[in-house]
């Protein structure tokens, strides 16, 4: 009899555990589609130590929580195919690390792999949030507001991603010429 009630204990923890984890892997499904989909707004907040910028990075998401690694890559992404716009507090306009608009498909494996989970990405950005955003840095967006434009400050080193660009073949280095 016991072995049968810790049975139907266990069915039981399954049974209301199983939606919720089928829920949290569709979220992160979602959220890793969006990201694919490169679908966010950059924007330079300060500058930071010698080669790094402070970039407030906005991110698309039909939840309200995106995770913080969706920040990450879209904040690295947008170094090196968009560029920083111009901002305050001593941020000027920086083009993209990569010139040739056609890079990123030329070169699609190593990139695949650069913002794989867990990718090479993860070293040359820090999360200055907890990811945590505050209510003023999650905006109601899109058609009836069914999706969150959702704010998260960053820092990124881009002297080491320009480093890691170079001598992986990607870009020129500065030293180069034109």
């Amino acid at each position: 009899m016991t072995r049968t009630l810790l049975q139907s204990v266990l069915l039981l923890l399954f049974l209301f555990a199983a939606p919720e984890l089928m829920a949290q892997k569709r979220a992160k499904r979602l959220a890793d589609e969006d990201t694919k989909n490169w679908r966010y707004e950059i924007q330079c907040v300060n500058v930071g130590r010698q080669g790094s910028y402070l970039i407030k990075v906005y991110s698309f998401s039909r939840k309200k929580h995106i995770p913080a690694e969706q920040s990450k890559k879209n904040a690295v992404h947008g170094i090196i195919f968009k560029g920083i716009p111009a901002g305050e507090r001593g941020c000027v306009s920086q083009p993209p690390l990569a010139r040739n608009a056609n890079v990123e498909q030329e070169k699609r494996e190593y990139f695949d792999d650069f913002f794989a989970e867990g990718g090479k990405y993860m070293k040359f950005v820090s999360l200055t949030t907890d990811g945590a955003v505050a209510a003023t840095d999650r905006f109601r967006v899109g058609r009836n507001g069914k999706e969150y434009k959702i704010g998260v400050v960053v820092t990124v080193n881009i002297d080491l991603l320009r480093k890691e660009l170079e001598s992986a073949g990607i870009i020129r280095g500065l030293s180069s010429g034109f």
